[in-house]
């Protein structure tokens, strides 16, 4: 028997540890090899009666991150290849291809020797549902380790027994929390929750799980006992009191959009109504059936796939060799500078924090001791850990300690005069090699790079707000920027473990484009007298995570109104509309409406109670429509139509040049429709045709801002898509704007 993946090593006891150590990889994942090699084991453990029992562990410091999602991806392909042959047959395959790994978990499980699993480190997706197949789990005390099913945060649900033994493991409300989730358990909420058996020291985990077998572990998982009762049964009072409530919840948060959890929700809920093993075969049928959805393919290349793949530099220049950061200088010590010495010093790098008098860098460094005190607190980090973090961030008004840095990061007020200050004071000490970024918003990289004596080091770092938790950063290509600049600028975000997208220089650059059009079409809506809970509720169902009206307080009612102005003053009177420029003087101007920051704007903010919509927005409408005149669809369509368009110019005139940035930089930026996969694929999914057609109806209807590009045009004529045209990592992606 050869086995690539694990080592199996077998005691005098009988019991035979199975350590899971891909040679090839950082972390264990599931893929075709693994689950031949399981096969292979599985029927061992079966057939060779020298084997008394079974303890499942990994040789590296976490379980398993779960299944390789190219694999799916590939397997996708496939699918779609085959349907043009013979969809009947296309659809047995995949069905039959996607249980696989669920077939061989229950095997496991039914194999009537004992398995343990010894869990060390993070078990997420297949590799908990086959901690899950076992019939004893031991989990490591190591604060490391983490339990979680997250497959619904790229479209798809557990399809390898997880719905079934989650659901028949823990309190049905609890089960459907986590499972809808998606989210990672601590071993003692696992413990909790009936998922872990038994929490030990990380010495003592392979000795436990032994020691179960020894003492008479039983090879029977309980569902497949007599007397089992499911916790999660349908007609009983508990039952009741979960299903129909959560499936409201579920349709609040999800707005249905998102097939994987539909059938999550579905996979719990019939299953418990059937036997384990047909409950197994629902839930393939769900899991096949959402694989093959538009959403899951979209979800997985972009917030997997494409993710993956920016993370480790498919952007970064080749040629250049990686540099480690050692130390970074941040320039400015207010929300957005403290907040990227944070997540500096959090990654290991020693940074010098600079304002203009020493309160205020000490303010600034004190919004980093707040952020480690909550993780302390919540467990998550140790004091040491703490005190180490805060060590490394030297909080000062002293320009010379610059001067071994590599890199450095401006963040000072939006003044372009303020900046230039900065910008000179800062290289007066800094050393030939080190590159000077910018995390301006508004402000053209190019322009502001006429400061610097060292124009090819000078570049565009953008940062979204709040930065410990917004997980992308914009790389802005000056037209000078050098490969050197773009190279350390990338090894810097891949530090301190961020998604970056490479975005060459134009106002707005890439998400604040995209996203300022969201923000103007939920304006003229206001002023075309709708009402402003459709506007919001809308936007909600159309996929955003926060409706346009809220993300305008959040970000600052004045702070639009400012932006407008600049844009007024910098390009004209054409480039605003006079609409929202009015609602916005209204409220800034003349009522002092400023945003959440001012307890007042689109939404009153009580000191008591949740916030609601301002009674009075409405007035500020010429005239007020009733929501039986109004389209909540056509709503849906304007919010996602404005946005996918201003991606597709973004496309055109290269300020993006890879649509893996433009679909990933639109979920992690702004928050675009997740279920859609980005504003290409959105597109893509529609059809190039239909989104025209559509965006041509909405034209008619609401103004030239509607009108379609050139590419889209060609695109549809042509029957082409995004990717289609523009293949990830060819030719265009090196295109830099002139």
């Amino acid at each position: 028997m050869t086995i690539k993946n694990f080592i199996l090593d077998t005691d005098a006891d009988g019991i035979v540890t199975i350590t899971w150590d891909m040679s090839d990889k950082s972390m264990n994942v599931i893929d075709m090899s693994v689950m031949d090699d399981l096969e292979a084991i599985v029927e061992k453990l079966k057939t060779d009666g020298a084997i008394k029992g079974a303890v499942i562990t990994s040789g590296k410091d976490s379980f398993c991150a779960g299944a390789d999602l190219t694999m799916l991806d590939a397997l996708l392909k496939q699918y779609h290849a085959g349907v043009i042959r013979n969809e009947l047959e296309a659809n047995k395959q995949l069905f039959e291809q996607s249980r696989r790994l669920s077939q061989i978990f229950r095997a496991l499980e039914t194999c009537g020797k004992p398995v343990a699993a010894a869990i060390n480190g993070t078990a997420l997706g297949g590799g908990l549902e086959i901690c899950l197949a076992c019939h004893h789990r031991v989990a490591s005390d190591n604060e490391k380790t983490k339990l979680g099913l997250p497959e619904v945060k790229v479209g798809l649900l557990p399809g390898a027994g997880g719905t079934q033994r989650v659901a028949r493991m823990a309190q049905p409300a609890d089960a459907l929390q986590f499972l809808l989730q998606g989210r990672e358990l601590r071993v003692v909420q696992a413990q909790a929750m009936g998922l872990v058996d038994k929490v030990v020291p990380a010495k003592d985990l392979i000795k436990t799980a032994k020691q179960w077998i020894l003492d008479g572990g039983k090879p029977v998982a309980p569902w497949d006992a007599d007397g089992f009762k499911n916790p999660a049964r349908v007609y009983s009072p508990a039952g009741m009191m979960t299903f129909m409530p959560a499936n409201a919840l579920y349709r609040k948060e999800t707005w249905d959009n998102y097939p994987g959890a539909r059938g999550i929700l579905s996979c719990v809920y019939e299953g418990a109504l059937v036997p384990f093993d047909t409950a197994l075969t629902i839930e393939s049928r769900y899991f096949a059936n959402v694989l093959k959805s538009p959403q899951a393919a979209a979800m997985i290349r972009s917030l997997f796939v494409s993710m993956q793949e920016l993370n480790k530099g498919a952007r970064r220049p080749k040629d250049v060799p990686a540099k480690k950061l050692k130390k970074v200088g941040v320039l400015g010590a207010g929300f957005m500078g403290a907040g990227i010495a944070y997540v500096t010093a959090n990654a290991g790098i020693d940074v010098v924090l600079i304002d203009q008098t020493q309160e205020a860098a000490d303010r600034g460094k004190a919004q980093s001791e707040k952020l480690l005190t909550d993780s302390l607190r919540k467990g998550r980090i140790k004091e040491a850990d703490k005190d180490a973090t805060l060590a490394r961030i030297n909080a000062t008004t002293d320009y010379e300690a610059l001067a071994d840095c590599q890199l450095v990061i401006e963040a000072v007020f939006e003044d372009r005069n303020v900046k230039v200050d900065v910008i000179q004071k800062a290289e007066a000490h800094l050393s030939r090699s080190a590159v000077f970024a910018s995390n301006t918003s508004t402000l053209p990289i190019t322009s502001l790079a006429k400061a610097s004596a060292r124009p090819k080091s000078f570049i565009g770092i953008h940062f979204f707000s709040p930065v410990h938790k917004m997980m992308l950063v914009e790389v802005i290509m000056g037209k000078r920027t050098g490969d050197k600049a773009l190279a350390l600028a990338l090894d810097y975000i891949r530090a301190i473990r961020k998604t970056p997208i490479v975005v060459n220089d134009v106002r707005g650059f890439y998400a604040n484009r995209c996203v300022g059009n969201y923000l103007l079409e939920a304006h003229l809506m206001v002023m075309e007298g709708i009402p402003p809970a459709m506007i919001e509720n809308g936007a909600r169902m159309a996929g955003m995570p926060v409706g346009p009206l809220t993300l305008t307080d959040e970000v600052a009612v004045d702070l639009a109104w400012k932006i407008l102005q600049a844009a007024k003053k910098d390009l004209g009177e054409k480039a605003v509309d006079p609409r929202q420029e009015k609602l916005l003087e209204e409220m800034v101007v003349k009522r002092g409406r400023l945003g959440r920051k001012a307890g007042k704007g689109f939404y009153e903010y009580p000191d008591v109670g949740k916030k609601y919509l301002w009674p009075e927005l409405p007035e500020l409408a010429p005239e007020q429509k009733s929501a039986d005149e109004v389209s909540i669809g056509e709503i849906q369509n304007r919010f996602l139509a404005t946005m996918a368009l201003e991606a597709a110019r973004c496309i055109e005139e290269k300020v993006v040049v890879d649509v893996r940035e433009a679909d990933v930089g639109s979920i992690l930026g702004f928050g675009f429709a997740p279920w859609s996969g980005g504003t290409l694929s959105y597109i893509d999914m529609m059809g190039a045709k239909a989104f025209v057609e559509m965006c041509k109806g909405l034209a008619k209807k609401h103004g030239k801002r509607f009108r379609v590009n050139r590419l889209l045009k060609e695109m549809a004529e042509n029957g082409e898509t995004f990717y289609g045209r523009f293949p990830p990592g060819g030719a265009a992606q090196t295109a830099k704007a002139a």
